[in-house]
């Protein structure tokens, strides 16, 4: 990456700057060309959607906490987008049964009928939202909605899909799993890493772009929710150089 020719769009920053160095190897030994990465905070993939939005010109996300599960549902209703029976899982997911303690390159198993791969295990993917535990019993019986809830403090946020630690109810299309300060442990930082979860192996996430492309206001209203709360008390300087917390 830092061979690339500089573009017009890399004008447009400021200042360069990069995580903290790992205190550890961040993929664990499990592998890193063809894997999913793991173990970022929600706030490192969000920041990571920001620069390749940046980079690229097009517009770029995690998605919505609705959105995952309807991509991940491809159209069905049952507990998993192939059927109900866990039995078939192993054809679709890497999971407890037979991930062997350890994720996989993506895109070995079959896909959803959308075609969309390891929607269910390999790594659990974080999306945009808060996780609030009844938030969307508010929109039951309601149509054309696009429910958000924007992040405002540190935790928890939600991952979907399970992972490769995960038996086969974790991995179910509806199943949701909550954040917390366990995945960060290891962390000998003070204060702890904005970048890193060092006990969340499991964690991954996948990128979406909307097919209509946002106001710079609201691109800057998803891009920054939270930014306080996620330094967690402290200062720091995210990734195009302005100072944020107190």
């Amino acid at each position: 990456m830092l061979n690339e020719k500089t573009t017009e769009n890399d004008k447009l920053a400021d200042a360069l700057a990069r995580p903290t160095k790992p205190y550890t190897e961040m993929s664990f030994g499990m592998g890193k060309d063809g894997f999913p990465a793991i173990s970022m905070t929600h706030y490192a993939a969000r920041m990571y959607c920001r620069w390749l939005s940046v980079k690229t010109g097009r517009y770029y996300r995690l998605p919505t906490e609705a959105e995952w599960e309807y991509a991940c549902r491809a159209g069905t209703k049952t507990a998993y987008s192939f059927g109900d029976d866990p039995a078939k899982l192993g054809d679709y997911a890497w999971y407890f049964e037979n991930a062997g303690e350890s994720y996989k390159k993506v895109g070995k198993k079959k896909p959803n009928p959308w075609g969309l791969y390891d929607m269910h295990g390999n790594v659990a993917e974080w999306v945009l939202d808060q996780y609030i535990a009844d938030y969307y019993s508010q929109f039951k019986g309601k149509t054309a909605v696009e429910p958000l809830a924007i992040t405002k403090t540190l935790y928890p946020h939600p991952v979907r899909g399970g992972s490769w630690q995960d038996d086969a109810e974790a991995l179910r299309s509806a199943a949701r799993r909550a954040s917390g300060k366990e995945w960060k442990q290891q962390d000998p930082q003070l204060p702890q890493s904005v970048w890193y979860y060092t006990d969340a192996q499991f964690v991954g996430f996948r990128l979406a772009r909307p097919l209509k492309e946002p106001t710079e206001e609201e691109k800057a209203k998803i891009w920054d929710a939270g930014l306080e709360a996620e330094s967690d008390g402290g200062k720091f300087v995210w990734p195009l150089g302005e100072p944020v917390g107190k």
